[in-house]
């Protein structure tokens, strides 16, 4: 009987890691912000060995956050809130300015170059399960690029 009740339990310890994306982020940043701002965007690279979707992510440093895309229609370069962003199996998918990001809105304060903000990020699996993926991206001068890296 307790050879049951252990494998019982090793088998509900371990299904849900196997059914979990291994999701792994790189490079995760922000721009400085000015005074009186009240958005922030966050970039990031972003892989996951499964296929996923990233579906939201929240901060302590903003009263909401949502995944943005920026696109030219009609020669008009366009920001919209999207519902979610594919992660192709195997593949890095990267927000970077000028595409995809994580728009932080309504912050708490201005973000200063050198500071770190936290920010958990909602990933979808297969079937519906979520997963958090918390990282800390470094504040950046305003007018940086993405070209520093580090590593969640």
């Amino acid at each position: 009987m307790r050879i049951r009740s252990a494998v019982a339990l090793l088998i509900c310890l371990v299904v849900p890691h196997w059914a979990r994306a291994q999701v792994t982020v790189e490079k995760p940043w922000i721009r400085a912000t000015a005074p009186g701002q009240t958005v922030a965007a966050g970039y990031l690279e972003i892989r996951s060995e499964r296929a996923a979707m990233l579906v939201g992510a929240s901060s302590p440093a903003a009263k909401r956050s949502e995944i943005h895309e920026m696109i030219m229609e009609q020669g008009v370069m366009k920001m919209r809130a999207v519902p979610s962003l594919p992660l192709p199996a195997g593949k890095t998918v990267e927000l970077k300015p000028g595409g995809y990001h994580i728009m932080l809105v309504d912050i708490a304060k201005p973000l200063r170059s050198g500071e770190v903000v936290p920010i958990s990020l909602v990933i979808e699996t297969g079937k519906g399960q979520r997963q958090v993926v918390d990282i800390r991206a470094a504040v950046r001068e305003i007018t940086a690029q993405a070209e520093h890296s580090g590593r969640h």
